[in-house]
């Protein structure tokens, strides 16, 4: 299977360079495969994720998503646009703006027809059951309901690759569960590659790999039957 993203001996450090966070990750994942970064808060989870998307550049190194350097600003546009989704921790929805506003950023931003994006957005509002609640401002939603919506919203434009930098961690036991399934579930039927940054073992376990970091490096990574 051709590899979907590649990360080669990349440095990346804040603070004018006194504080290292990645110190020369290497990192394939394949077309299609779900792959668990694990590790304590500090290791470099977010900031990988943050390089693969293009939101971060890199000191040193190389990042390659579908086979296209993330160097030039122009590329990394591109590719969030519509290569990548991303799901954060909290979910980065606008409180004023309804939930089927905030979904159709993506398509608008990407210069999509609406037409077609509210056909996908109600797609993905059924599968995810939060067909009801796209009229409602995202200030009058539960804290699982503006997770599923983050995770329409990175749909939205049928990305290859999705990112998720703790997705769960920020939901109670039963909503962790529930959109954990939704999210694998609806990687798998579709094909799609994640890679998800979470601290939790179990959720890791079910992924197809786990990459375990720490100290800014990888230290190991595990198979799942």
């Amino acid at each position: 299977m051709n590899n979907q993203v590649w990360v080669n001996d990349v440095w990346k450090s804040f603070d004018g360079g006194r504080i290292e966070v990645l110190k020369g990750v290497t990192l394939e994942v394949t077309q299609g495969e779900i792959v668990a970064l694990c590790g304590t808060s500090g290791c470099g989870k977010s900031t990988l994720l943050n390089v693969i998307s293009g939101l971060e550049e890199v000191d040193r190194g190389m990042v390659r998503v579908a086979g296209r350097d993330v160097v030039e600003e122009s590329t990394r546009v591109d590719l969030l646009r519509h290569h990548i989704g991303y799901v954060f921790q909290l979910h980065h929805l606008m409180p004023d703006l309804t939930l089927a506003e905030n979904c159709m950023v993506p398509v608008i931003a990407a210069g999509g027809h609406r037409k077609d994006g509210w056909a996908r957005l109600h797609e993905l509002a059924q599968a995810t059951g939060v067909t009801h609640r796209l009229g409602q401002r995202v200030r009058e939603l539960s804290g699982g309901e503006r997770q599923r919506g983050a995770l329409v919203r990175s749909l939205m434009n049928n990305p290859e690759l999705l990112l998720c930098d703790e997705p769960t961690g920020a939901l109670d036991e039963s909503n962790r569960e529930k959109v954990f399934e939704l999210l694998l579930d609806l990687v798998r039927e579709r094909g799609r590659t994640l890679i998800m940054a979470t601290h939790d073992p179990e959720l890791a376990g079910r992924c197809d790999r786990t990459v375990r970091m720490r100290d800014g490096r990888i230290e190991g990574e595990a198979s799942h039957g």
